[in-house]
């Protein structure tokens, strides 16, 4: 079978070609690509550390996917080169990277997803090989002239078939025509997932549960896969109920070697989007492990594959059948937990294949040492149904023994945001991923919990305290999984927590002290802390009432602070005892008191986002914020929206649909508005039942988060007018 050079380093020619090869044109560029002759995946490898015959790396991508592959590129003494668009002008992989340039605009089909301009970039460098890291480019079959069989999941699919590999039932076709979709739907029988050909991390997933709401995923699930892999043929298969994703690590080099790096659990799952991984998969049986990894090296000898890949299965937990899903022809997000427990830098394995060097090690040598947890850490509003957030990284700081980017420490950060750097509206939201690896599971996953506990990071909303919570579950911890877990526990994972008396008063008198910081940086004396303040005194004595709200209990907390003095507080709520604060002082960031007999000390950072400003305390291992409102020019309508009947946008994104029109009537729940922002869609619902009356949006609008989209007056409103 003819096999091309895998999207993840498409080699270009620049000076005499290594083996036989076929001479590819792409726009204007040439690459290499070479016919592949497989042998049995027990082949003895070319156990080799020979320098890499690699001169330059062009790392067409962005972010912590970038930064990682800089970083096993410079231990091996390769220059690199990054591209960036003009909003990550000052991004962490910009300033790593031995050379830089820009390619456009922020918007990823300008910059990112332009193969001409980066192979523009590549040619004016010298760079003699491309790596595209996940996502963007890492799929596109015309980036680098890659054989229809890789990179396309329905081409993939018919193979896997022909090849004897077990296939979810569905529609792999290419008519693409929306009848011939909604009748291959109803042939596949509902629930059905609609998925985009070349997509991956959920985008263009749309799930359909009825006939009628296919079509409506149909269209959706195509302008994601535009937007984010610029290719909008999709597949259709059906949905099963009880799964777990199991995918399978695989690496082929181009003298026939093939092998299986073991599986990764990746079961734990929200909005068709992975947030922790393990490997290796629990509670699975050898015979298990050497069948579904010798069933995905043979779809990666079915495609003639070279290079690291990912075979996704999904796993019927009542049958314990396992069916092939897809093939990711790249690295796969969740790659450091296969290099924790395997020992290998999957990134250098890439780079020795591209440059025709036999894999490093045959299956025979490849073990499982110890397990492997890896959480990702999103920019995300987790009471709000995990939406997307932005913002600016306030504080960023992560735990004292973490290593970055290898597994030369038990606690690894994979990252590529710095402090001060902004979350924006055109990329994906994640921050980071921790990753733990330990003799075992149990004791794996208590480093993780305390890697994530000592992580501190504040200024935008992110599903920190989440992941802490999943990973002391005890439903997670005797590993009950399935791609339902996070819908089947929301409650324990999501809800209100109440908040500890002693940490309210020590919230208390931090607003106080940050209170009376800001003024002595205007040069106001102390006292003119109190005399701004709304307080009454009484034999020099200060007492002043205060209120703040504490998202995670979802209350509002009232209460007195009486100040006995620079270092000495009480603080009182209603229905409670007072509390004595004494000897406490605001040194920098670290609040440190007494409460009673017992010293405290946290840390604690400040900001404002939207109309609110936002105190983060660290203690005790956990993140405790507190809002209080800031005036604006204008207000948020929070929970009055629904009374009032108004709409607003739940993050700052762009207007792909407006579904109504001033004078039609709206039942409550349907959709209003679709809104775009990192990548992916999300519809805004109608709060209540009425008639649009001011419709203040359209086609191609960007807003900000809060911005109203339209006002529905209310049924009963409209009938007494």
């Amino acid at each position: 079978m003819q096999g091309a050079l895998p999207l993840w380093a498409v080699r270009l020619q620049t000076r005499q070609a290594l083996f036989s090869l076929t001479q590819l044109k792409n726009v204007g560029q040439t690459f290499i690509n070479r016919s592949l002759c497989y042998r049995s995946c027990s082949t003895v490898a070319h156990t080799q550390q020979a320098p890499i015959d690699i001169d330059k790396l062009l790392i067409a991508n962005r972010g912590e996917i970038a930064c990682r592959v800089m970083h096993t590129a410079k231990r091996l003494g390769i220059p690199t080169v990054a591209v960036y668009s003009e909003a990550d002008r000052h991004a962490k992989h910009v300033h790593l990277a031995d050379q830089a340039f820009c390619i456009g605009p922020p918007a990823a089909k300008d910059s990112y997803l332009r193969k001409d301009r980066v192979l523009k970039v590549a040619k004016r460098a010298g760079a003699t090989a491309v790596h595209p890291g996940y996502g963007f480019l890492s799929e596109n079959a015309g980036f680098a002239k890659l054989c229809q069989d890789n990179g396309d999941k329905s081409e993939a699919k018919a193979l896997m078939v022909k090849a004897a590999v077990p296939v979810v039932p569905g529609y792999h076709g290419s008519d693409q025509t929306t009848d011939r979709l909604m009748a291959e739907g109803a042939k596949v029988g509902f629930p059905v997932l609609v998925k985009a050909a070349l997509g991956g991390g959920g985008k263009g997933m749309k799930l359909a549960m009825q006939q009628d709401d296919l079509e409506d995923a149909l269209s959706s699930a195509k302008r994601e896969a535009i937007a984010s892999f610029g290719d909008e043929r999709i597949l259709l298969e059906r949905f099963i109920q009880r799964p777990r994703h199991i995918e399978v690590q695989i690496f082929a080099d181009q003298l026939g070697n093939a092998v299986y790096l073991f599986e990764r659990d990746c079961s734990v799952q929200r909005r068709h989007q992975k947030v922790i991984e393990e490997a290796p998969a629990p509670n699975i049986s050898l015979e298990f492990r050497q069948s579904i990894g010798q069933a995905a090296v043979a779809a990666g000898l079915a495609v003639g594959y070279q290079g690291a890949g990912t075979v996704e299965f999904i796993v019927d937990t009542d049958t314990g059948e396992y069916f092939f899903m897809e093939m990711n022809t790249r690295l796969q997000v969740e790659h450091p937990v296969t290099e924790a427990i395997t020992g290998q830098d999957l990134v250098e394995w890439q780079l020795r294949v591209a440059a025709g060097q036999g894999l490093p090690l045959t299956q025979d040598q490849l073990h499982i040492q110890g397990h492997a947890f890896e959480a990702r850490l999103y920019a995300e509003s987790v009471v709000n149904n995990f939406l997307p957030a932005t913002g600016t990284v306030r504080r960023w700081q992560v735990p004292a023994n973490a290593s970055f980017f290898d597994n030369s420490s038990t606690v690894r950060i994979d990252s590529g945001v710095s402090e001060g750097d902004t979350v924006g509206v055109n990329y994906d939201p994640m921050i980071a991923k921790v990753i733990a690896r330990g003799p075992d599971r149990n004791t794996t996953l208590t480093r993780l919990h305390t890697a994530l506990s000592d992580l501190q990071v504040s200024g935008l909303p992110t599903n920190q305290e989440f992941l802490k919570r999943l990973a002391t579950h005890p439903a997670f911890i005797a590993a009950e999984l399935d791609t339902s877990f996070i819908q089947k526990h929301h409650a324990s994972l999501v809800d209100a927590q109440p908040v500890a008396q002693h940490v309210m008063a020590l919230a208390a008198v931090a607003d106080h002290l940050l209170q009376v910081r800001e003024v002595q940086k205007t040069g106001s004396s102390l006292s003119g802390a109190w005399s701004i303040l709304d307080s009454k005194r009484i034999n020099h004595v200060l007492t002043k009432p205060g209120s703040l709200e504490h998202p995670a209990s979802q209350t509002h907390l009232a209460f007195d602070l009486t100040v006995h003095g620079l270092q000495s507080f009480m603080v009182q709520a209603a229905g409670s005892e007072a509390i004595s604060v004494t000897r406490a002082v605001l040194t920098g960031d670290v609040l440190t008191a007494e409460l009673g007999d017992q010293l405290y000390r946290a840390t604690v950072s400040t900001h404002n986002y939207l109309d609110e400003q936002v105190i983060s305390m660290w203690l005790e291992g956990n993140c405790h914020e507190f809002r209080k409102a800031v005036p604006r020019k204008w207000s948020r309508l929070g929970a009055a929206a629904k009374v009032a009947g108004t709409v607003v946008s739940p993050m700052p994104g762009k207007i792909i649909q407006v579904l109504v029109q001033e004078g039609d009537t709206a039942e409550e729940g349907d959709a209003v508005v679709v809104l775009e922002a990192m990548k992916m869609e999300h519809t805004v619902r109608a709060p209540c039942a009425g008639t649009v009356t001011d419709l203040r949006c359209f086609v191609g609008a960007q807003v900000e988060d809060g911005h109203t989209l339209a006002t529905i007056e209310p049924e009963v409103a409209a009938a007494s007018a």
